[in-house]
C-alpha cells in the first residue's frame, strides 16, 4: 500500500491525530445523513456508500468495495481542504485515493499506477471545481466496517461517517426475499348470521359426560373494554371475596386481544380449490403457527364480489385437515355445490376458544374451593407436618429433596406444598421420587401430574418408566392426550399407555379411568377428567410441574374440579424464571402474567421458607460452577451449590477458545437489524453465519453429537433462518428454539444469538420486555440451560445497556474469554443496583413485538397497531 505526502508534525496537527472508533448505531446516528456542522459552508461533500432501505450496503468478504467522495467549491474563491481517514473499525480497513480502484481484470499499468492512503495533503480546489476521491473498504471478516473520514476547511472540521456490512456466503443465503411491509388491517364483515358448515366426526362417537359451557363474552363488558375502559372488579385488585370475578375479566381482557390478534391473519380475494370432497386453502405462514389452525378450528368466507353486499350469505367452515401450509375444509353442501375454483372469496379466521372456556369453567368452581389453598395466610392455623425417615428409591437425593418428599409424603392436604427449584436443581426427580414413593407405599393414593406442555409430561412418564427398582404395573398410569395432538407425536414406546381410536387420542371412559393410579396430563387436557365425571377428592395427591409457567385460571383447571380439603397439593417450579405468555397488555399488568405459584410464594409462609409449606432445592447438578455463578447471585442470593463435575475436557478442546478455564464465551459482532415481508419478526443473518460456524467449529473437535448444541434465541424469526442454514448443512438436528421453548431443557453447549444490533429499538424493548434486554427471567432462563459450554453472540454495545447481561459481558472479558469487536466503555453496575425481578413485566416477543410492530413513535398507541404475534407454541397443542 502506498502512501503521499510528506508532511511535518504541525502540519499533521491540522487534522489531528488518527483516532478510534467506539460505537456508531448507522440507524439513529446523524453523521450517517450527510452531517455538516456548517450548513453555508463552502464546500458540499457526498456520503459514500448511501444506505439501501435503511440499512448498509453489503459487500462479500475477501472482496473490495468503493465509492466516491465528491468535494464540489460553491464559492468564488479558491479553498484549501485538508482529508484524512480518522479511524475505521476493523482497524485500516478503509483507505482512500485519487484513482477509482482498478478493477480484478485491470492491467497491470494501471494496477501500478494505483496509490491508496489514508490522508490527502492540502488540495486546492477552485470555485465550482469538484475533486473527486474515491473510498475504499477491504472487507476483512463479516459484520459492520465502519469509518470516519474529516475534512479540514479554513478551520473548520466537517466529517462523513461510511458503512458497509460485510457477509459470507451464509449469511447471503439468508438475505431477505422480499422488502418488509407492515400488515395492513383487513376489513371486517359481519359473521351474526352464517351457514352452518360440516364439523369433523367425533371418534367413536362418545360425547362426554359433563359438557363445557359457551361463556360468551357478555356485551356490556365488551363494550367498556372496547372503549378502553377497566372494569371496576379489576381497578379493585384480587382478594379473596372478589377471587373468581377479578380473574374472570381478566381472562375476558385475554380473550378480546386474541380475538383482535386472530383478525390481523384475515385473508382477502382469495381462492380456494376442489380436493375431493374438501375445498383446500393455503394460508401462508401457518407453518409458523401465524395464525395457529389445528383440526377441528372453523372459518368464516364470503363471495369478494358480494362483500359490500349486506345480503350476501357467510358461510362457516370446519377444518378437517391441516398441513404444511394448507387446510382442508367442509362447508354446506350447497357451498360445495356452487364453488369454482376461479371464485374470489374474503376470509376471517377464529381462533378455538376451548382453553379459554375450560380456564372460565375452573375459575367458577373455584368458589367451592378450601380458603387454604388460595389463601394460605388466611387459614385459620399454621401447618405442621409430621414426617417419618425416607427410604430412597434413588439413590441419589441430597438432603433438600429428602426432605421435600419427606414432608409431601406426610402432608394431610391443606395449603399446597411447594418445591422452589432453581435451574438444575432436580425438581423432576423429585417429583417422580415422590410419586413412586407414593405409589410403592400408600396402596390407596391415586395420583394426577400436570405439567404446561405434551414434552414436559412426556418427560414425567420416561422418568418414571426409567426407574427399574419400582414396577409400575402398565394398567395403572396413564397418559392422557388431547384429541388435537398428532398421533406420530408420540414415542412408540408411550401409545401403550394411552388411549386413542382411528389415531385419534381420547379420554377414556370413567370405568376406565377409576382404574388408574397414575394419570400424567396437561393443565388444559385435566379438563377432560371432569367432562368424563372424575369426582373431586378421587386423586389423592396432585403435582403440578414448572407451574410458575402457568397462569392462575390455567393452574386452576386440575385443582377446581378435583381438589378436596384432604388432597395434597404439590407445586413445583421457579418464580425466577419464565412465567406464562399473557397476550394482553392490560391483563397481564393486572396479574394474569402472574402465576399461582408466583402469588403464593408472596405469602409469608412461603416466602420466609417455612418447611412446612416450601423445600427450596439449591444444589445444581447441570451447569459449570462458573456458568453459575451469576444466576445464582441476581436471582437466588449466592445460594445456589454447583455440584457438577467433569466439565472441563470440552474446553481443552475447543480451539477458538481464549480461556480453556472459563466456560462463558462472549463473541462480540455488529450485524444488521432486518425484517422479511410482512412478518414483523427480526432476524439477524451476520450472526446467523457467526452460529454455524462456531457450531461447525464445536462438532469439528469430534468430542460433540448435534443434540449436545442448542442455540437461543429471544426472535422466531432469527430461529428460522438458523434452522434453513443448518438443514443447507445436512446439521438439523441441532435444535434451535426461543428461550421459552428451552425452558426446562439443557444441553451440553448452548449458543445464544441476541440479534439486536441497534438502539433505535431499545426503549421499545425495554417497556415492553422484549428479546433479552430488560428481561431478567428470560436472560436467567437463557443461561442457564449449558452444562459445559456457554457461547453468546451479540452487538455488546447494544446488550449492554442491560445491567443482567452487562455484568455478564465484563465477567467474559475479565476472564479472557471476549472476542470480536470493541467493547464499550465499562460501567460499573452493583449487585443492589440491578433492578429487582417484579419490576419487569415478562412478555414473549411472539406475542408483543410481532403483534405491535417496534415503531418506537407509536408506543403510546401500542394497542391499536395491527402487527401481528406468532402464536405461542403450545397454546393449542392441548386443547
Amino acid at each position: 500500500m502506498g502512501t503521499t505526502g510528506d508532511r511535518s508534525d504541525d502540519e499533521y496537527s491540522v487534522i489531528g491525530d488518527k483516532g478510534g472508533i467506539d460505537f456508531i448505531d448507522y440507524a439513529i446516528d446523524q453523521s450517517v445523513c450527510n452531517f455538516n456542522p456548517f450548513e453555508d459552508g463552502p464546500l458540499v461533500i457526498s456520503t459514500p456508500f448511501p444506505f439501501s432501505n435503511g440499512n448498509p450496503r453489503y459487500v462479500s468478504v475477501g472482496l473490495t468495495a468503493f465509492d466516491f467522495i465528491s468535494i464540489k467549491n460553491t464559492t468564488d474563491d479558491p479553498v484549501e481542504c485538508w482529508t484524512k481517514i480518522y479511524a475505521s473499525r476493523p482497524e485500516n480497513s478503509f483507505t482512500l485515493s485519487l484513482m477509482k480502484p482498478p478493477l480484478g481484470n485491470s492491467d497491470e499499468n494501471t494496477s501500478q499506477e494505483f496509490i491508496e492512503f489514508f490522508d490527502l495533503e492540502d488540495r486546492m480546489i477552485q470555485p465550482g471545481e469538484t475533486l473527486t476521491l474515491w473510498l475504499s473498504c477491504k472487507a476483512k471478516e463479516i459484520g459492520l466496517h465502519t469509518t470516519i473520514v474529516h475534512f479540514d476547511v479554513e478551520g473548520e472540521r466537517l466529517e462523513r461517517v461510511a458503512f458497509l456490512l460485510v457477509e459470507d456466503k451464509i449469511s447471503h443465503s439468508l438475505a431477505s426475499k422480499k422488502p418488509y411491509s407492515r400488515t395492513q388491517r383487513k376489513k371486517q364483515f359481519s359473521v351474526d348470521e352464517y351457514v352452518t358448515g360440516s364439523r369433523p366426526a367425533r371418534a367413536m362417537g362418545r360425547g362426554a359426560r359433563n359438557k363445557l359451557p359457551w361463556y360468551g363474552i357478555p356485551n356490556d363488558i365488551r363494550e367498556l373494554v372496547e372503549n378502553k375502559q377497566t372494569p371496576d372488579v379489576i381497578k379493585a385488585g384480587l382478594t379473596r371475596d372478589n377471587y373468581a370475578a377479578y380473574l374472570r375479566h381478566l381472562l375476558i381482557l385475554e380473550e378480546l386481544q386474541l380475538e383482535e390478534d386472530m383478525r390481523a391473519y384475515n385473508m382477502e380475494n382469495i381462492n380456494m380449490r376442489k380436493k375431493g370432497k374438501y375445498l383446500s386453502l393455503q394460508v401462508p405462514g401457518l407453518a409458523e403457527k401465524r395464525p395457529s389452525l389445528v383440526h377441528g378450528d372453523h372459518i368464516f368466507v364470503k363471495l369478494a364480489c358480494e362483500d359490500v353486499s349486506e345480503a350476501a350469505r357467510v358461510y362457516e367452515g370446519y377444518i378437517h385437515r391441516v398441513e404444511a401450509e394448507e387446510v382442508y375444509l367442509k362447508f354446506a353442501l350447497e357451498f360445495h355445490s356452487d364453488h369454482i375454483d376461479e371464485n374470489l372469496y374474503n376470509v376471517q379466521f377464529t381462533y378455538n376458544r376451548i382453553n379459554m372456556r375450560r380456564q372460565y369453567h375452573a375459575i367458577d368452581a373455584t368458589k367451592r374451593l378450601d380458603v387454604s389453598l388460595l389463601f394460605p395466610s388466611e387459614s385459620p392455623q399454621s401447618r405442621v407436618i409430621e414426617t417419618t425417615p425416607l427410604v430412597p428409591i434413588c439413590c441419589t437425593l441430597n438432603e433438600e429433596q429428602m426432605c421435600s418428599i419427606e414432608m409431601i409424603l406426610g402432608c394431610k392436604g391443606g395449603p399446597p406444598y411447594m418445591i422452589f427449584g432453581p435451574p438444575g436443581t432436580g425438581k423432576t426427580m423429585t417429583i417422580v421420587e415422590a410419586i413412586l414413593q407414593l405409589y410403592q407405599t400408600q396402596k390407596s393414593s391415586r395420583i394426577l401430574v400436570c405439567a404446561p406442555s405434551n414434552s414436559a409430561a412426556d418427560f414425567i412418564l420416561e422418568k418414571l418408566l426409567n426407574e427399574e427398582s419400582v414396577e409400575l404395573k402398565e394398567n395403572e398410569i396413564f397418559r392422557l392426550n388431547a384429541a388435537t395432538r398428532p398421533y406420530d407425536d408420540v414415542k412408540p414406546n408411550f401409545l401403550r399407555f394411552c388411549f386413542f381410536d382411528e389415531l385419534i387420542f381420547k379420554c377414556p371412559p370413567l370405568r376406565a379411568l377409576a382404574c388408574y393410579r397414575i394419570v400424567i396430563s396437561t393443565y388444559m387436557s385435566s379438563s377432560l377428567l371432569y367432562a368424563e365425571s372424575v369426582s373431586k377428592g378421587h386423586f389423592t395427591h396432585i403435582f403440578l410441574d414448572e407451574s410458575g409457567q402457568a397462569s392462575e385460571p390455567e393452574s386452576m383447571i386440575p385443582l377446581a374440579h378435583l381438589c378436596q380439603k384432604e388432597t395434597v397439593v404439590v407445586l413445583a417450579g421457579d418464580p425466577m424464571q419464565l412465567g406464562p405468555v399473557i397476550y394482553s397488555r392490560e391483563a397481564d399488568g393486572f396479574g394474569l402474567g402472574k402465576s399461582y405459584l408466583e402469588r403464593l410464594f408472596q405469602h409469608e409462609c412461603y416466602s420466609n421458607g417455612d418447611e412446612n409449606y416450601v423445600t427450596k432445592l439449591v444444589r445444581n447438578y447441570r451447569c459449570h460452577p462458573e456458568i453459575l455463578y451469576l444466576p445464582s447471585l441476581l436471582f437466588y442470593n449466592g445460594e445456589l451449590i454447583p455440584c457438577k463435575d467433569d466439565t472441563g475436557s470440552l474446553l481443552s478442546s475447543v480451539k477458538f477458545f481464549p480461556n480453556k478455564e472459563y466456560p462463558v464465551f462472549f463473541f462480540g459482532i455488529q450485524g444488521c437489524d432486518e425484517r422479511e415481508g410482512s412478518n414483523p419478526s427480526w432476524f439477524n443473518r451476520i450472526e446467523a453465519s457467526k452460529v454455524v460456524q462456531i457450531v461447525n467449529s464445536l462438532i469439528a473437535t469430534g468430542i460433540l453429537s448435534q443434540e449436545d448444541i442448542g442455540i437461543i434465541t429471544p426472535y422466531r424469526q432469527q430461529v428460522l433462518k438458523l434452522q434453513k442454514a443448518f438443514e443447507s448443512l445436512d446439521t438439523q438436528d441441532i435444535k434451535v428454539g426461543t428461550v421459552e421453548q428451552f425452558q426446562g431443557q439443557e444441553r451440553k453447549v448452548i449458543i445464544i444469538s441476541t440479534v439486536r444490533s441497534t438502539i433505535k429499538h431499545n426503549e421499545f424493548d425495554r417497556i415492553h420486555c422484549l428479546g433479552f434486554l430488560s428481561n431478567p427471567r428470560r436472560f436467567n432462563v437463557a443461561i442457564t440451560r449449558a452444562i459445559a459450554l456457554l457461547v453468546i453472540i451479540g452487538n455488546p454495545h447494544i446488550i449492554a445497556k442491560d445491567p443482567y447481561w452487562s455484568q455478564l459481558i465484563w465477567r467474559c472479558a475479565d476472564n479472557n474469554s471476549y472476542q470480536g469487536c470493541a467493547l464499550p466503555e465499562k460501567q460499573e453496575v452493583y449487585v443492589d443496583e440491578v433492578p429487582a425481578l417484579e419490576e419487569c413485566q415478562i412478555h414473549d416477543e411472539s406475542s408483543i413485538a410481532e403483534r405491535w410492530g417496534e415503531d418506537t413513535a407509536e408506543t403510546e398507541n401500542a394497542k391499536t397497531w395491527t402487527d401481528e404475534a406468532d402464536w405461542s407454541d403450545g397454546w393449542k397443542c392441548d386443547t
